[in-house]
């Protein structure tokens, strides 16, 4: 059980601290409740581009890594279609440190056309090295546009095109930042050998006087119930065949998450599990393959991909994946492999705990999607999937008019 304490600021910033006296540092979480999914079409890659724009220095801070570097500090951030999170450890006696400098970029990020460039052109290189050069990298942003039609999800995080980035003004940028990285549009978390009524008073001292933003309520067009199979074919320089499933799911605030989790692990978690077993090592027709679910915050997309066994034609390795999710669809799983999932969740969820940082993390997008306790009640939720639950949404979800698959080949 992890305990904390929550406080909002009159400026809209919620706090949630734990307390945790074993460790001597602290982990300082801060997310911003903005994702790719936020962004205009045809003006895409600007969560990820701001992800760097933050450490390019505030007005009072013009290397945010350099003071903390010297207190013994860490940090680093990520950006998903859902959020933009970013974290720091440090040790107990510099916690002010990070209050300082989160809160005067957050308040005052310096806007200089030098920063821009830097980060532009940190985010074009990325762009071209981890998913234009790199083989596969191009998959989402073929298979993402090929199941979403009209929600925001249709583009990755990166962004749809690098025009969208290179052409991005300073007044574009400037406007994003001021709709989204405001204090009423930010979680703060804090966890490790601290005290409240400290965490307190340096939270009001450092973001009090911080302006609360607009009140940003999503209107995000809601993506329609595919009732037809999708697919698409594409040839790249890369050294195997694959192939990618993507079948719509519910969002995982929804109860039926968490059996969708499991069913996806009962499929391909391990050595003894569904996929493995029957076609990697009986029938020989991947020499990978795997089922996971990308746990968005709406409608996601349940995903199976694999890359095919030498002299393997496409068709016989989808048809090995369609017949075993026939299978599933039609047996119930048995106790003893529901057991099995449900002890690694749990087991996985336990290890996790025994990092700082990623309960304050774990707290903070709990948080924000609707009650931070969810991390101390996840696991009964899991623990109450049921093997007919497993059956019911194997049905539900795999259908083919609810897929949309990718076949990636490998030029000759």
């Amino acid at each position: 059980m992890i305990q904390f304490e929550k406080f909002i600021l009159s400026n809209g910033l919620k706090v949630i601290v734990h307390q945790d006296i074993s460790t001597p540092i602290i982990a300082f979480n801060v997310l911003y409740n903005v994702g790719a999914r936020d962004e205009d079409e045809n003006h895409t890659g600007f969560a990820h581009l701001f992800e760097h724009l933050m450490f390019g220095g505030s007005v009072n801070i013009p290397n945010f890594d350099e003071p903390l570097q010297k207190v013994g500090g860490e940090n680093n951030a990520f950006t998903s279609n859902d959020i933009t999170n970013y974290y720091i450890t440090l040790p107990k006696e510099n916690l002010e440190t990070a209050f300082w400098l989160e809160s005067d970029r957050m308040l005052s990020l310096a806007f200089t056309e030098k920063s821009l460039e830097v980060q532009r052109q940190v985010v074009i290189e990325e762009f071209k090295q981890n998913y234009l050069n790199q083989p596969y990298g191009d998959v989402w942003l073929l298979l993402r546009p090929l199941a979403y039609q009209a929600h925001p999800y249709k583009w990755a995080t990166i962004g749809k095109e690098i025009s969208h980035i290179e052409n991005a003004t300073m007044q574009e940028v400037k406007d994003f930042f001021n709709n989204f990285y405001t204090p009423n549009n930010a979680i703060l978390s804090v966890a490790g050998n601290i005290e409240l009524d400290e965490i307190k008073q340096l939270t009001e001292k450092w973001f009090g006087s911080i302006p609360s933003g607009n009140n940003n309520n999503r209107n995000l067009p809601k993506e329609p119930a595919q009732k037809e199979s999708r697919r698409l074919e594409v040839k790249r320089k890369v050294p195997a065949n694959a192939i990618y499933k993507a079948y719509k799911m519910c969002s995982k605030t929804h109860p039926d998450f968490y059996a969708t989790d499991l069913l996806t692990d009962i499929l391909s978690l391990g050595n003894s599990s569904k996929l493995y077993i029957s076609l990697i090592k009986e029938q020989k027709l991947f020499s990978n393959i795997n089922a996971y679910v990308l746990g968005s915050f709406d409608d996601g997309l349940l995903i199976i991909s694999g890359h095919i066994s030498e002299n393997v034609s496409f068709d016989d390795a989808e048809n090995g994946i369609i017949n075993e999710l026939e299978k599933i669809k039609k047996l119930a799983v048995t106790p003893k492999e529901l057991e099995k999932v449900k002890n690694k969740v749990e087991s996985m969820q336990a290890f996790s705990e025994t990092s700082v940082l990623n309960k304050a993390m774990n707290l903070a997008i709990n948080e924000l999607l609707g009650d931070a306790n969810k991390v101390n009640t996840d696991i009964e939720a899991y623990r109450k999937v049921a093997a007919e639950d497993i059956r019911r949404l194997a049905n539900e979800i795999f259908n083919e008019s609810n897929s949309s698959t990718l076949i990636y080949a490998k030029e000759d």
